[in-house]
């Protein structure tokens, strides 16, 4: 590939040029040549769009695609070439497919499914066998063959002992483990948040205390064992001042945000729509707020989609027996442009690359090209036709968006929307 791309705001405070609006010379993948009005480009090809921006490839490090098992709701296949049209360079598959990613020849598999294209594919492992919270995996075989973490989807370990173990066993080969924090008991039946809306709806309330024992829990384990622990999606306003204060300790954690906690709220359910029927459940306003002080401030490191397909059977149903889950990387930008700055959405789906192992490229001469290309300023709503999924449980449906994602540049290939 030879491609010249003109007229490119680059976005990158790690960048000599930050904030520069640029021509990028791009050989074969890699980066050749930055700078102003570049000539001498006549056998290039050539891409200008309106008002382009360029950042480092996005990462989102939890998706839920479905193959194998439940390719009814999503292949591997489309669901790289969704992620890529959305902006992302590079996914962390959640193990929740059929037969569950627990040993190596599933993590090969799915490795191997996802040979070759531009988005690259980063395998979860699961922490225990079948996900099934009794008997740990084959945490070190799975790593050999290039799972990135170690964590059962949406699933609390209720076996303290067992998360005890794993994060001493991981520490031998520098795994990371991911915790998802709800205590099954304290949650029960409950199906939304807790509070006045759920009261109001007659819906079973999820406390918030069931993400916040748990979290408190999983970081004494952390505090005593030692190992590197991450705690994904987190919900409440209290779970982000344990994080907060558990970093100030200098524990080895980090942990991650979905981009509808951060755009959207229990006051959604009004309807019993069941899009909005997610794990952890939508919280509050108070929440809300809270959340997004916490990436402002550092205690949250990530921000996800937790992309999460579910076939029109298990979604289209009353609340109570509806699956948890939405679809989320189409969406994702579009969204937080709402409700964040630019330079903090970039930062909070870049940098989390290297707590899951992932090469960090930096847009300079020399380096590989890993580019997000989008336009921040186009304002629209999200309706049935922007979405690229099999599954099409979107939460963010009629919901208004400012941004939109032309494409990315990665693994020498141009993908654009």
């Amino acid at each position: 590939m030879k491609l010249v791309i003109r007229e490119a705001k680059i976005i990158d405070s790690k960048s000599p040029f930050h904030n520069k609006k640029v021509d990028i010379l791009i050989v074969d993948g890699f980066i050749k040549k930055i700078g102003e009005s570049l000539a001498n480009t006549k056998n290039y090809d050539e891409l200008k769009l309106e008002n382009l921006y360029v950042s480092q490839g996005w990462f989102d490090s939890s998706v839920s695609l479905g193959e194998p098992g439940f390719e009814d709701r999503e292949t591997i296949a489309n669901g790289l070439t969704v992620a890529a049209k959305s902006g992302f360079t590079a996914i962390a598959l959640q193990p929740n497919s059929y037969p569950i990613i627990d040993n190596q020849s599933q993590v090969n598999f799915v490795l191997n499914k996802a040979a070759g294209f531009a988005t690259e594919l980063f395998p979860i492992g699961a922490l225990t066998k079948e996900s099934a919270g009794k008997d740990m995996a084959e945490l070190y075989d799975m790593q050999k063959a290039g799972a990135v973490a170690f964590g059962d989807y949406n699933k609390s370990l209720s076996n303290a002992n067992l998360l005890k173990i794993a994060l001493q066993y991981i520490q031998d080969f520098d795994g990371l483990l991911i915790a998802f924090s709800q205590d099954e008991n304290i949650k029960g039946n409950g199906v939304a948040n807790e509070g006045i809306v759920s009261t109001r709806l007659g819906l079973k309330g999820i406390p918030n205390l069931a993400e916040e024992l748990q979290i408190a829990r999983n970081l004494f384990l952390v505090e005593y064992t030692g190992g590197k622990l991450h705690i994904p999606t987190i919900s409440t306003e209290k779970s982000v001042q344990l994080i907060r204060e558990a970093k100030l300790k200098g524990l080895n954690v980090t942990c991650s945000v979905a981009v509808h906690h951060l755009v959207l709220t229990d006051e959604k359910l009004e309807e019993f729509d069941t899009r909005y029927k997610v794990s952890p459940p939508l919280r509050t306003e108070v929440d809300r707020a809270a959340l997004i002080e916490g990436l402002k401030d550092g205690t949250i490191d990530m921000i996800t989609s937790d992309h999460n397909p579910i076939d029109i059977e298990h979604k289209k149903m009353e609340f109570d027996s509806a699956k948890n889950g939405t679809i989320g990387l189409e969406s994702a930008f579009g969204a937080l442009m709402t409700v964040l700055t630019l330079d903090l959405i970039i930062e909070k789906m870049t940098t989390g690359k290297s707590r899951f192992g992932i090469e960090i490229t930096t847009i300079n001469e020399g380096s590989k090209a890993n580019l997000t290309l989008f336009n921040p300023e186009p304002k629209s709503t999200f309706i049935k036709t922007s979405i690229l999924s099999k599954s099409k449980n979107s939460a963010f449906l009629g919901t208004k968006m400012q941004g939109k994602v032309y494409g990315i540049l990665s693994q020498n290939q141009l993908i654009l929307s």
